[in-house]
């Protein structure tokens, strides 16, 4: 083979490298949404087992969001100072371990420290993930790559909590936890051999070998109030999606696969069609307003919020399930392009540290959400509880169109 010939082929394989990275992360976004939904279909087991009230079963699940937040923050500084692909596979084999030591759970306690350790592993992951596809994707291609790995998040989501539903009423709820952990180690054994930083992005590390990531980040108004957003999208999605399942188990006495199938799938098969619309229509807007994905932002949460309301009147898992996937296609849209909104307004050398903090702040309304909905449940209905949950999405829409000024501004400093 001549030199040209070998240049050539390195040529046509940086050009297509980019979307074969999408695949790779798309595997990796499965698995670590996958893990996190296990116990969310196995819930009504793990309470009969250990005994849980509401609020004692919210408070593994809230542990786990708290957990994963702060370690986000504090692990997304790597992915602005070391090699990003090397902290998406250490971190992917620390959490695949760990979602297997949950088996290994004999009591409360025990159950939220393990799932504690499979947070802070997850919490390796997006950071570094989404601020690696910013890397080898321009500003036209971005949003639709985003979301094309966001597509893994509900697959993982919706196949993972079914998988895990239909396993644990056959083998209990342990099972899920090992089969999914072994699942990871086989795809970090493809991310050894595939995985890769961009060229940029090292020369560009090379360059500014003192750049302060964070003071960068909390300089940029709009990137902070995109994290206050977050917090409410996240903290209203969350407090719906972790107790939809365990809602129609209750209501209608059905058993787990049937009940993640209502409460669980719906949502996720919402998002995994509706998230790519919202990484075409963010680039769409992009291209015809420099604000364009944060209208796109709006629309969604506007969206998820308003389909939501009718959950109250829902007396059957079929009308739970259709509400579920009519607001989730809402929030589809705001996820389509969140991660892609917040590269806009922040530089290269610090996506990873803005989406950290992001993450952080997200995954702390996670985990309060659950617990405000247990207790409003006890008082209210769980149907109001969760239905409650669409007020956080209209004040989302509310800082996201007030704060059109200075986005605009942000995003014309870092073009």
């Amino acid at each position: 083979m001549s030199i040209n010939t070998a240049a050539a082929g390195r040529t046509t394989s940086l050009k297509a490298y980019p979307w074969l990275l999408v695949g790779l992360l798309w595997l990796c976004a499965f698995l670590n949404s996958a893990d996190r939904s296990i116990l969310v279909a196995v819930m009504p087991q793990i309470r009969e087992e250990f005994h849980l009230s509401a609020t004692g079963l919210a408070l593994v699940t809230s542990v786990f969001f708290w957990v994963y937040a702060v370690a986000a923050f504090i692990t997304s500084r790597l992915g602005d100072k070391i090699q990003r692909s090397q902290v998406i596979l250490w971190g992917l084999v620390f959490w695949s371990i760990a979602t297997g030591l949950v088996t290994f759970a004999t009591g409360f306690a025990m159950l939220i420290g393990m799932r504690a350790f499979v947070a802070a592993g997850e919490a390796t992951y997006y950071p570094s993930a989404t601020a690696l596809i910013s890397d080898w994707h321009p500003s036209k291609t971005r949003s639709r790559a985003l979301s094309l790995h966001q597509t893994g998040v509900f697959a993982g989501a919706g196949l993972g909590s079914l998988a895990a539903g239909f396993i644990a009423d056959r083998f209990g709820w342990r099972a899920p936890f090992l089969i999914f952990a072994i699942l990871g180690a086989g795809v970090a054994l493809l991310l050894l051999r595939f995985l890769r930083d961009s060229p940029g992005r090292q020369a560009q590390r090379a360059q500014q070998p003192d750049a302060k990531p964070l003071r960068t980040v909390l300089a940029i108004k709009p990137a902070l109030i995109l994290c206050g957003v977050f917090f409410l999208a996240n903290a209203a999605s969350n407090g719906v999606t972790v107790w939809a399942p365990t809602f129609v188990h209750d209501m209608l006495g059905i058993n787990l696969a049937a009940s993640a199938l209502w409460g669980s799938a719906t949502i996720n098969i919402a998002g995994f069609l509706s998230v790519p619309l919202g990484g075409l229509l963010a680039d769409y807007l992009a291209a015809r307003s420099k604000i364009g994905r944060f209208y796109t932002l709006a629309i969604g949460v506007g969206l998820a919020g308003v389909l939501l309301l009718p959950l109250l009147a829902a007396k059957s898992a079929g009308m739970v399930g259709l509400v579920l996937l009519a607001s989730s296609a809402g929030k589809g849209l705001f996820d389509g392009c969140i991660y892609a909104a917040m590269h806009d307004v922040v530089p290269p050398q610090a996506r990873a540290t803005a989406v950290g903090l992001m993450t952080m702040c997200g995954f702390v309304g996670a985990g309060i959400a659950p617990l405000f909905v247990a207790q409003m449940g006890e008082v209210f209905g769980m149907a109001a509880a969760m239905t409650s949950a669409a007020g956080l999405y209209f004040l989302a829409v509310l800082l996201l169109l007030v704060s059109r000024g200075p986005t605009r501004r942000a995003i014309l400093d870092h073009a």
